[in-house]
């Protein structure tokens, strides 16, 4: 079985980006790639109020902020 494809779409200086990189760490997330949306107008308009957001895009779904161990971990599963 292959591992979801996570993204973190987050900004630069986010303080709930670095609090949503903490829950992932509790939740034990495998590796996913972080995505700044700060310099992209497409993903600005997607996910402007929105980040930090997680995505599995492997099965196309999104966890938005605020989220918990147990709500990635639910992803995860």
């Amino acid at each position: 079985m292959t591992p979801p494809a996570l993204i973190l779409y987050q900004r630069d200086d986010c303080h709930l980006c670095d609090l949503a990189l903490e829950v992932l760490a509790q939740a034990r997330a495998p590796a996913f790639d972080s995505v700044f949306i700060d310099d992209d107008a497409a993903l600005e308009v997607r996910y402007g109020c929105r980040v930090p957001v997680l995505r599995d895009a492997g099965r196309d779904v999104e966890l938005d902020w605020p989220f918990d161990a147990d709500a990635v971990r639910r992803l995860l599963a």
